[in-house]
């Protein structure tokens, strides 16, 4: 995480910072030294944006344990506390298929999303899984797809629910970014009823098949958001990559940080 990730996440707390005054806050759960800071060890009194991102390799076993979650709720029960859960990818995840497919599934995402550098299979996001799944809204980090870019090489525009955006997160944002495996937020369980799709990206038409398009699906579900009295506050989740400066879209990206930092809070 020092090494590698943080680095990517350097413009936003610039531009965070720039418009707050105040400065970003970043806390690891658990670092290189052993020591772990849960969620309800830190002063969520202060804090009226939080973001969770959730990088951890499932096969880590990190789960939310109860008084985080209990820590997560509290927050979200403050009117105008805004919360982005927000985990990557889960690629090769072949748990529901028979052995012998195993191979062949694996062999598919990897040609989908068409980056060589990575294994057949790497999936994240376990604490935000389980985060979620306390918080009574349950939502898997599905794939990783490969986004569509226009011709000129930048990301093909988002289809956002505006109608639904009441804090106007989304306002004069156009794209999200081209990573190239990107999750699908499915909505499960309770989540069905509790959280809107507000924005979709759309998928390469070009790459190679996967079990998703082949449905005729044409977009993935990319940034979600809790309904109106779900919680007091608002809970959205999204790919860890909507904070990155390193996969394109960065001015529409900048747009989506200033609409965060400096919303209205509602009391």
């Amino acid at each position: 995480m020092d090494q590698i990730l943080k680095r990517n996440f350097i413009e936003f707390v610039a531009v965070a910072t720039e418009i707050t005054g105040t400065g970003v806050e970043q806390v690891e759960r658990g670092d290189g030294s052993g020591t772990v800071r849960k969620l309800n060890d830190l002063p969520l009194d202060d804090v009226d944006t939080l973001i969770v991102i959730s990088f951890d390799s499932i096969r880590s076993g990190q789960h939310a344990g109860a008084d985080e979650i209990a820590a997560a709720r509290s927050f979200l029960e403050r009117p105008g506390n805004l919360m982005f859960v927000c985990p990557h990818h889960d690629i090769g995840d072949v748990d529901d298929a028979s052995p012998a497919d195993r191979t062949e599934v694996q062999t598919e995402h990897f040609l989908h999303h068409g980056d060589r550098t990575i294994p057949p299979q790497q999936r994240f996001g376990g604490f935000a899984r389980t985060l979620l799944a306390g918080l009574g809204t349950p939502i898997e980090n599905r794939f990783g797809l490969h986004p569509a870019a226009l011709p000129d090489g930048s990301p093909a525009p988002i289809a956002a629910e505006h109608p639904l955006d009441r804090l106007g997160l989304l306002s004069g944002v156009e794209t999200f970014n081209l990573h190239p495996h990107l999750p699908h937020m499915e909505r499960t369980g309770e989540a069905i009823d509790k959280m809107s799709v507000l924005a979709r990206q759309p998928i390469d038409p070009n790459a190679p098949s996967h079990s998703f398009t082949r449905d005729g699906r044409f977009t993935f579900d990319a940034l979600l958001q809790s309904k109106r009295g779900v919680f007091k506050g608002d809970l959205l989740v999204g790919d860890a990559t909507l904070w990155s400066s390193t996969a394109g879209g960065l001015e529409s990206l900048r747009r989506l940080w200033k609409n965060v930092v400096s919303r209205e809070r509602h009391s």
